[in-house]
């Protein structure tokens, strides 16, 4: 990947590296939420994903915007 560029200056708030950890637990929740609702009740209303997952609770809770990183070639690689 050494010639992998960003083609935004888009960068996380925080230092975390990936959600994927807070995704997998909330995805996990949300399908055994939707299985007992499945065997119990069949004709009722499904659970939305709001109910399981909230963005501002996960460890990278947001991006912003970097023009300055343009020129600094080091923050632009992948």
């Amino acid at each position: 990947m050494s010639r992998s560029r960003r083609k935004t200056p888009i960068f996380s708030i925080t230092t975390a590296k990936s959600e994927s950890f807070d995704k997998a637990c909330w995805h996990r929740a949300f399908r055994r939420a939707e299985n007992q609702r499945l065997q119990s009740d069949p004709e009722s209303d499904p659970h939305h994903f709001h109910e399981f997952s909230d963005p501002w609770s996960m460890q990278k809770d947001g991006k912003h915007w970097w023009p300055d990183a343009t020129m600094i070639d080091a923050l632009m690689r992948k």
